[in-house]
């Protein structure tokens, strides 16, 4: 299987790279990128190495209209729409692969929140999850959050976007000194994840 190729959807094509352990997967996770930003941001890196590493088969998404070197996102809906149609794929290329999780930072989360149970994850990651727009708290994305499904939230604490409170599948991590790009220490954002990864079973010794 091609590390990057092209997945047709409505909304154009979209790039997946994919990174595989060297023994069989225990999960898929599958992870989308901020809104003007690509799928090689320090923190989806991270969670990349420290998954691929806990024995997770990753696969980095990015979206059609950044592929068409577009930097202002498309409309919720059509990022949604492209998003399910490369899961599907993706689920049947990864037919043997027991778990799929779902995740990405920032506008990413988002998506992934929002179609999580549509395409059958059993998990959601959110990095950096933009709760409201800056100076705007009443404009709560809370709801996004609200799948039923295991969820972790990794947030700076300094993040103008806000941080989530945790709730009953919503587990909550704030990083200290980050912001909303989570660059100061990729690594202890992954670890994180690791973590959570283990404690749900989805990773492999």
């Amino acid at each position: 299987m091609p590390r990057s190729n092209e997945i047709d959807t409505p909304r154009g094509p979209a790039r997946i790279d994919t990174d595989l352990p060297v023994r069989p997967a225990s999960a898929l996770l599958v992870l989308g990128h901020g809104a003007g930003g690509s799928v090689d941001a320090p923190d989806l890196l991270a969670v990349r190495d420290a998954s691929v590493a806990a024995g997770l088969a990753v696969v980095r998404v990015t979206q059609p209209y950044r592929v068409a070197g577009r930097r202002a996102p498309a409309p919720a809906g059509h990022l949604d729409e492209a998003w399910a149609v490369v899961l599907a794929v993706l689920r049947d290329r990864h037919a043997d692969v027991p778990t799929v999780l779902v995740g990405g930072r920032s506008s990413g989360a988002r998506v992934a929140c929002r179609t999580a149970r549509a395409v059958g994850a059993a998990g959601v990651l959110a990095l950096a999850f933009p709760l409201h727009p800056p100076g705007r708290p009443e404009r709560s994305r809370a709801a996004e959050l609200a799948t039923g499904l295991p969820t972790l939230v990794v947030n700076g604490v300094r993040d103008p976007f806000g941080t989530p409170e945790p709730g009953p599948a919503v587990q909550v991590v704030s990083r200290p000194g980050e912001t909303h790009d989570l660059r100061r220490d990729p690594a202890g954002t992954a670890a994180a994840v690791r973590d959570w990864l283990y404690a749900q079973g989805w990773a492999a010794d």
